[in-house]
């Protein structure tokens, strides 16, 4: 991909993923733990590893995600959630990606993201209460987390494959 055609791309799933937080905000959440969320952003960061050649421009993705959805209406403790959760969620999303090549499949690598995205929030606000009680809703978020990551996966699985569809994504 030329690096025209790579930023251009980029932007594009930044803009994405921020029209999906900007819905998802707006739906009301039945679940009964706090916080809990669908994820919906989280496809474009499932996308953006599965299509873009280089890891730190999926990467780059989720840090611009981030910080302009939390100038878009966040605040200062929503930024240190999802900066938590994304960084872990991408580091395990990778991991998985890359060791189980073979074994794990998109949805696979989405619910693990989901997982870990719950546990590097649970661990902030651990921190910020100052008590790991609060790791005690983990099994909650981990089986809404597990859930959401299957739809997320199959709607990544579903995008990447039409996206390969396109030239310049043959290769994926």
């Amino acid at each position: 991909m030329r690096k025209t055609s790579r930023i251009v791309y980029i932007g594009l799933l930044v803009a994405q993923a921020l029209v999906l937080h900007i819905i998802e905000r707006m739906i009301p959440v039945p679940f009964f733990t706090p916080g809990a969320k669908l994820g919906l952003a989280n496809l474009i960061t499932v996308i953006a590893l599965y299509t873009l050649d280089k890891k730190r421009d999926a990467f780059l993705v989720i840090l611009l995600r981030i910080t302009l959805a939390t100038m878009f209406g966040g605040s200062i403790s929503a930024f240190m959630y999802s900066a938590a959760g994304g960084i872990l969620s991408f580091i395990s999303m990778i991991l998985v990606k890359d060791i189980f090549k073979e074994k794990v499949s998109i949805v696979g690598v989405s619910s693990a993201g989901a997982i870990f995205h719950n546990v590097g929030q649970l661990a902030v606000a651990s921190l910020i209460v100052k008590n790991i009680g609060v790791m005690l809703y983990l099994p909650i978020l981990s089986f809404i987390g597990i859930g959401t990551g299957i739809f997320v996966g199959i709607a990544a699985n579903f995008a990447v494959n039409h996206l390969t569809k396109l030239p310049m994504f043959r290769e994926y």
